[in-house]
C-alpha cells in the first residue's frame, strides 16, 4: 500500500514521502480501516511517539496521521461493536502507524460508525479536533451555561469547534486570533472578537475558562484573566503561571467512541461545522506540512462510496 512516512529524525519534514509500505496486521480487537479520507497535525515530526513506540523501541519508518474516516475491510482476533463494511471514523493510537495510507490498524475502541449522509472528508476534520474541544471546555474546564471562555484561535480547526460547543452549551464566548478570522469566529458564535495584533487582552475582563491552542506568552498572559475557581486550559504545553485561587490544566486528547459518536450526530444534525482549510491527494500530504491555512487540510486517499 501507499503511505506517507518520514524516515529519518534528522531530515526533520524534508524526509517525508510517498513510498510504498506492507499492508498492516490487524491485531487483537483491532480493525483494519480502508482510508477514505485522513488528518495530521503538523507537529508530529516532534512528538516522541513518531518515532519509537510505547516500548522505547525505533519504529520508523513512521506512518503520520491520526485523525482517520473510511471502512472497515478486516476484524481483527476479538474484535467485536463492529462489522466488515461499516463506514467509520476516530482517532488511530499514537505509538503505531497512523492514517496517511491506504490501510491502517486501528483500536476498535477508538472508532465510531459514521453515519450515511456525511462525507469522509468532513469527517475526518473532527476527531481529533472534535474531542479536543469537547474534553477542553467539559472535561477539564467544567464550562457550564451562564459561564464565559476565553477561546484562543477561534477560527482553527480546534478552536472554531470549541466556539460552536460552548455557545450550544449557553455560554458566552469570546474569541481570539488575527483580523482575518473575526468574521469567521463571530459567524460560527463568538459573542466577542479580539484581534491578537490589535486589541488588549485585557479587554476579555474577567472569564471562568480560557481555553489555549497556541501557548508560550499568550498562555501566560491569560492567566490573571482567569476568575478565583476558574480554569485555565491548554493543550500546548504545562503553564508555568497558574491562575489565582484557580486551576491549569495540561492534557492530551484522549480516544472516547461515544463522544465521537455525540459529535457526529451533531454533525449530521448541523449543529456543528468543521473549518476546513484545503482538502489534498496522498501524494500532495508532504508538502501540506510546511504550509499554514486556515481550519483543518485534510488529506482525500481514496473516493467517497
Amino acid at each position: 500500500m501507499q503511505a506517507i512516512t518520514v524516515q529519518d529524525r534528522s531530515t526533520g519534514l524534508a524526509g517525508l514521502s510517498l513510498t510504498e509500505e506492507p499492508y498492516p496486521h490487524a491485531a487483537e480487537n483491532d480493525v483494519i480501516v480502508r482510508v477514505h479520507a485522513a488528518g495530521f497535525i503538523r507537529s508530529e515530526i516532534d512528538w516522541p511517539a513518531t518515532w519509537t513506540d510505547r516500548a522505547g523501541r525505533d519504529r520508523t519508518p513512521s506512518v503520520l496521521g491520526h485523525d482517520v474516516s473510511g471502512v472497515v475491510v478486516e476484524l481483527g482476533y476479538g474484535t467485536t461493536g463492529l462489522t466488515v463494511g461499516q463506514r467509520v471514523f476516530g482517532l488511530t493510537d499514537w505509538a503505531r502507524n497512523g492514517s496517511l495510507a491506504e490501510y491502517v490498524a486501528v483500536e476498535a475502541r477508538n472508532l465510531a460508525p459514521l453515519p450515511a449522509g456525511v462525507e469522509h472528508t468532513v469527517a475526518a476534520a473532527l476527531p481529533i479536533s472534535g474531542l479536543t474541544a469537547w474534553q477542553g471546555l467539559f472535561d477539564h474546564g467544567r464550562l457550564t451555561a451562564g459561564q464565559t471562555v476565553l477561546v484562543h484561535g477561534a477560527a482553527g480547526s480546534v478552536g472554531s469547534l470549541a466556539v460552536q460547543l460552548a455557545r450550544e452549551a449557553g455560554a458566552r464566548v469570546i474569541g481570539t486570533g488575527r483580523a482575518r478570522d473575526r468574521d469567521t469566529a463571530l459567524g460560527l458564535g463568538a459573542d466577542v472578537f479580539l484581534d491578537l495584533q490589535a486589541d488588549s487582552l485585557e479587554d476579555a475582563g474577567q472569564v471562568d475558562v480560557v481555553f489555549d491552542v497556541i501557548g508560550g506568552d499568550l498562555l501566560d498572559r491569560s492567566a490573571a484573566l482567569v476568575r478565583p475557581g476558574g480554569t485555565l486550559v491548554t493543550v500546548v504545553s504545562p503553564s508555568t503561571v497558574r491562575p489565582q485561587d484557580g486551576r491549569t490544566i495540561f492534557f492530551v486528547v484522549e480516544p472516547d467512541r461515544d463522544r465521537l459518536a455525540d459529535l457526529a450526530r451533531r454533525l449530521r444534525n448541523g449543529r456543528l461545522r468543521p473549518i476546513i482549510g484545503a482538502v489534498r491527494t496522498l501524494a500532495e500530504a508532504p508538502a501540506e506540512f510546511t504550509q499554514r491555512t486556515s481550519g483543518k487540510t485534510i488529506i482525500r486517499v481514496a473516493d467517497d462510496e
